[in-house]
């Protein structure tokens, strides 16, 4: 069983009120190995929503050092952090040890996020539904890199 990022199975839950299909993920999805997630409005934000970014180290946004922002330098930490605790309580609940989520995402990304500067540069890192899962033992990957799943 997997936690899948909603968006990738089609749900129009993306920031900008768009999705990020794959078709991968919804055909494991309609078997009946993956639970839809959206930390982002698990967390309590609206979609569509202004895009947000990582201001800072990952680990940091649990301890206040680092934070997430909005493009309106409006701090939205809190409704990542309340999503991606949320998400982490499914996993712990649904016994979920896998999950395939969206990269580039300030909650989802695995491989890559953007630099907290709103001008499109990536750097490597997570986001911080990734951090948390994985500081919890679960396995992370991307849609990139899906292969036999």
């Amino acid at each position: 069983m997997y936690l899948i990022s909603a968006c990738l199975c089609g749900v129009n839950c993306k920031y900008n009120g768009g999705n990020n299909f794959n078709e991968k993920c919804l055909e494991l999805f309609e078997s009946g190995k993956g639970i839809l997630i959206c930390p982002e409005e698990i967390g309590g934000l609206s979609t569509p929503r202004l895009p947000a970014e990582i201001k800072g180290e990952v680990s940091g946004i649990l301890i206040e050092k680092s934070k997430i922002i909005n493009n309106k330098d409006e701090d939205v930490s809190g409704n990542f952090i309340r999503g991606a605790k949320e998400v982490l309580k499914i996993a712990k609940e649904k016994n979920i040890h896998k999950a395939i989520l969206k990269d580039g995402s300030p909650s989802c990304g695995v491989n890559f996020i953007y630099d907290g500067n709103f001008n499109g540069n990536k750097i490597n890192g997570c986001g911080l539904t990734t951090y948390i899962l994985k500081e919890n033992g679960i396995n992370v990957i991307s849609e990139e890199q899906l292969g036999g799943v």
